[in-house]
């Protein structure tokens, strides 16, 4: 497939420049996301310059057909392109033709006809609280090194006790401590203010105790064995090594925490707005997957206790 550097001219580029400046500065997407998107709308650029037989302008894509944008799907399915990853595709292509009609550079229909591929629904694994509170505990007793135990426990903790994702954990600096609450920054540099309940912060403050380095206010917390930053592998590791002495099921993760903090939450009354606001996700339908969660648990604890389950 050809590069749509040569298959543009550079009023288009302009304007994807402009767009990716976009979604960087106003709608703050992380910037995996971003060069995903670019390499999606390049990739669909190259497929119209050979698809209609020359150089893509904005007259082209003016002139944009639903047959069109079926074929490159079409196209990328063959290269065993899955369906989420084409629903990326999808709303890559359909971020960009929004903003050209917002700029005012053109408008089309034709992206509004094509349907988005039907996604499998895929509950998260949530963990019971006694396996997620053995994940943490039975840390100390597989590592003899005092302080990387409490640096492992502390890590994981903020995994359970808070709701991070583990790049958040790791990315923890001391002026991100704030008494009893901790300032996490997210996807796309997005700040949320999350409650540090009492063995959250006991365990972190353990590891500030045992670390036997210099830890500046701006830099993350945690480190490796030589002072580096911990790297999320390490983590990954870790919890495998837990999960062969608790005899836990492949699913269970660093990531499998923070799913099972959101799941217990909401088991114990928890409001789904304030479960929104503490995983930091930007829209309610993400976090309404645990309601889900919460039924099948129900509905499995049911099964097996009714007396015709």
């Amino acid at each position: 497939m050809a590069d749509s550097a040569f298959a543009t001219d550079d009023v288009m580029r302009a304007q994807i420049s402009l767009w990716q400046r976009e979604l960087g500065s106003v709608r703050r997407l992380a910037d995996n996301t971003i060069e995903a998107y670019a390499r999606d709308l390049d990739q669909f650029l190259a497929f119209l310059c050979t698809h209609t037989g020359g150089p893509v302008s904005l007259v082209t894509l003016a002139d944009l057909r639903a047959a069109d944008i079926r074929a490159f799907m079409a196209r990328r399915r063959t290269e065993s392109l899955g369906s989420r990853s084409l629903a990326r595709v999808l709303s890559a292509l359909k971020s960009f033709f929004r903003f050209l009609e917002r700029e005012g550079v053109l408008a089309t229909e034709a992206l509004n006809i094509i349907r988005t591929p039907r996604l499998a629904r895929t509950l998260p694994k949530a963990l019971t609280v006694v396996e997620a509170r053995g994940t943490i505990t039975t840390t100390a007793a597989i590592e003899e090194r005092p302080w990387i135990a409490a640096r492992d426990m502390a890590v994981l903790s903020l995994c359970y006790g808070a709701g991070l994702r583990i790049a958040e954990a790791l990315a923890v600096t001391r002026s991100d401590l704030e008494g009893t609450a901790l300032r996490v920054t997210g996807k796309g540099g997005k700040i949320r203010l999350v409650p540090l309940i009492d063995t959250v912060r006991r365990a972190i403050d353990v590891y500030l105790e045992l670390c036997p380095f210099k830890l500046w206010p701006e830099e993350p917390l945690f480190r490796g064995l030589r002072g580096g930053v911990l790297s999320p592998r390490l983590v990954q590791l870790r919890v495998a090594q837990l999960r062969g002495a608790l005899g836990l099921p492949p699913s269970a993760t660093p990531h499998a925490l923070r799913h099972s903090f959101a799941t217990h939450l909401l088991s114990r009354g928890g409001d789904l707005r304030a479960i929104q606001e503490l995983l930091g996700h930007a829209s309610l339908s993400t976090t309404q997957i645990y309601t889900a969660v919460d039924t099948e648990r129900l509905l499995d604890s049911y099964r097996k206790a009714h007396p015709r389950g």
